[in-house]
């Protein structure tokens, strides 16, 4: 049994006889000019063998690749297989709106866009009130308009 789970976990890492059966692509996040740019290097594959989507605030890529070789050679047949699923998930802030996400495939290569989403303030000014009912903010407005009504008060 003990024997058994190590090769599942050899497995899992992509180690083990199934050689492959784990694989994380390599992703590149940048900002730029007001976009979030995701690459993902996803060689061998087609873009039908691609899965994108967004999830909770979070991008999700995922697929399986597949390659097979067989060979014939002086009477030996030789045929290797090589599977690997992946699932990368990155996290995106919130307020990124869905139908302005773009993914591009091309090459190998997946390009998906997505616009910063504006920050918004959740700030705003509170007007204190006073003892008497008026807040501070306007008491001090009046004072300022008494004191540049044209009349000066001479200390004594």
């Amino acid at each position: 049994m003990s024997e058994e789970m190590d090769n599942f976990f050899n497995q899992a890492r992509g180690g083990g006889r199934r050689e492959g059966a784990v694989w994380s692509p390599a992703i590149e996040v940048a900002e730029r000019d007001g976009k979030y740019l995701i690459h993902a290097e996803l060689p061998g594959l087609k873009p039908e063998e691609v899965k994108v989507e967004l999830r909770d605030n979070a991008l999700v890529i995922e697929g399986e690749r597949r390659s097979e070789h067989e060979e014939n050679r002086g009477g030996i047949h030789r045929s290797e297989r090589r599977y690997g699923q992946f699932y990368r998930e990155i996290p995106l802030p919130e307020g990124v709106n869905p139908d302005q996400v773009n993914a591009r495939f091309e090459n190998g290569m997946l390009e998906i866009t997505a616009p910063v989403p504006q920050a918004r303030s959740n700030s705003r000014q509170i007007p204190i009130q006073g003892a008497s009912g008026q807040s501070a903010q306007s008491k001090g407005a009046q004072t300022e308009s008494k004191q540049t009504g044209g009349q000066h008060h001479k200390a004594a």
